[in-house]
């Protein structure tokens, strides 16, 4: 602020898109929340197209740029060049297996985390993960355990059942116990 050619006027117009950028990011959180709320009450119906729906792709560009300060940003990199050459159709068609992944899930849900039905939905799951990355077991732990933590994974989680995201961790770490014997 103490350059002669800084200008402030800019640089407050600048914070201020931003800071409304991110105020509607958090406004369209809400209402996600809130229709999740409506439906698990039985207020509101949420078709399977709004249960499953993917992250936008300003929230996965968000999403990137944390997961590059968190983890190895050449990894996350490369898990982003390998989305975005994806056609349209081909993304759909993956969205629409891992929302069957999950679908499939909650079914077998019931029969526990260590059955084999269960234990097959977490192998499919696993092999969904390769088309973005391939990850390590320790990390299949990771990515369960950020579906309960971040608020942003647990909503989407909770749009499908409040109880996936929690008996997900569950079942992979089952997984991944059975895989390192």
């Amino acid at each position: 602020m103490g350059r002669r050619d800084f200008d402030l006027l800019s640089a407050l117009e600048s914070h201020r898109t931003a800071l409304r950028q991110r105020a509607e990011r958090t406004e369209r959180l809400i209402q996600t929340v809130d229709d999740t709320i409506l439906h698990l009450k039985g207020k509101k119906d949420m078709s399977k197209k709004q249960l499953f729906e993917a992250f936008s792709e300003e929230q996965q560009a968000e999403y990137a740029r944390e997961a590059e300060q968190m983890y190895d940003p050449e990894t996350v990199r490369a898990s982003n060049r390998k989305w975005k050459a994806y056609s349209a159709e081909e993304k759909q068609r993956i969205l629409d297996e891992g929302g069957k992944v999950y679908t499939e899930l909650l079914a077998v849900m019931p029969r526990g985390a260590a059955s084999p039905e269960v234990q097959a939905c977490v192998e499919r799951w696993r092999k969904h993960m390769d088309y973005f990355w391939t990850p390590k077991l320790e990390q299949l732990v990771e990515l369960a355990e950020l579906y309960n933590q971040d608020p942003r994974f647990k909503a989407n989680f909770d749009k499908i059942d409040p109880r996936l995201a929690p008996f997900m961790l569950e079942a992979v770490k089952v997984y991944v116990k059975g895989k390192k014997k």
